[in-house]
């Protein structure tokens, strides 16, 4: 009977280095980029330590995107434990660095099964999250939850500072000051406060592959 090969166990700080440069490269470069022998490279390890901590490639990418799936969750958490939910929403959606990898991540799920299932269940944690702690806010002030759902207001306020971060990523700003107005107005007519501006073009921004 053939042996397992053995595994790098989980805690190690190799391996959380690992995840960190495999992370720059698919922010900088894309996910076709990284590779067993770019992220060797890059750190200067053989190609048989990546091996040691991910049998594959995939095994690298779902623990990659497992472990960004806690993160974001433990950030939405601090923001709707904050004084402004609202605002710390819109800013974590808005992110550059949140949406280039979103984009990257999406681009992934095409071509690979198992992750795109990791994706949908992150997905699924992240919206059953944001509707329960929106749900709270609305009926903080008031706001009638059979006009303006809890889950409904959710995908607004995640989808459009990230649509707006991604075309600011190309240069395209046309509309996003409109779109924040309307959104600030909803808010300050049910004395919500939302004071985020639209997401900027960074300078020096390269625009993300896909």
């Amino acid at each position: 009977m053939a042996s397992r090969r053995r595994i790098g166990v989980e805690s190690s700080e190799t391996r959380a280095q690992l995840l960190d440069t495999a992370e720059r490269i698919m922010q900088e470069e894309g996910y076709p980029a990284v590779t067993t022998r770019r992220i060797a490279s890059r750190m200067g390890v053989s190609n048989q330590l990546v091996h040691y901590y991910f049998r594959t490639m995939e095994d690298l990418f779902i623990a990659l995107m497992r472990r960004g799936s806690e993160r974001n969750l433990g950030a939405l958490r601090q923001a709707f434990a904050s004084e402004d939910p609202l605002r710390a929403l819109w800013t974590i959606y808005g992110d550059p660095n949140f949406t280039r990898l979103a984009i990257e991540y999406m681009a992934l799920t095409n071509h690979r099964k198992d992750i795109a299932a990791e994706a949908s269940r992150h997905t699924k944690r992240m919206r059953e999250l944001e509707a329960e702690a929106l749900s709270r806010v609305l009926a903080e002030h008031g706001i009638d939850q059979g006009t303006y759902p809890a889950a409904g207001v959710a995908v607004l306020l995640s989808a459009i500072p990230r649509v707006m971060a991604m075309e600011a990523a190309l240069g395209i700003s046309e509309g996003h000051r409109e779109a924040t107005a309307l959104v600030r107005e909803f808010f300050r007519k049910n004395r919500m406060d939302m004071s985020a501006t639209a997401p900027r073009r960074r300078k020096g921004h390269r625009t993300p592959r896909r």
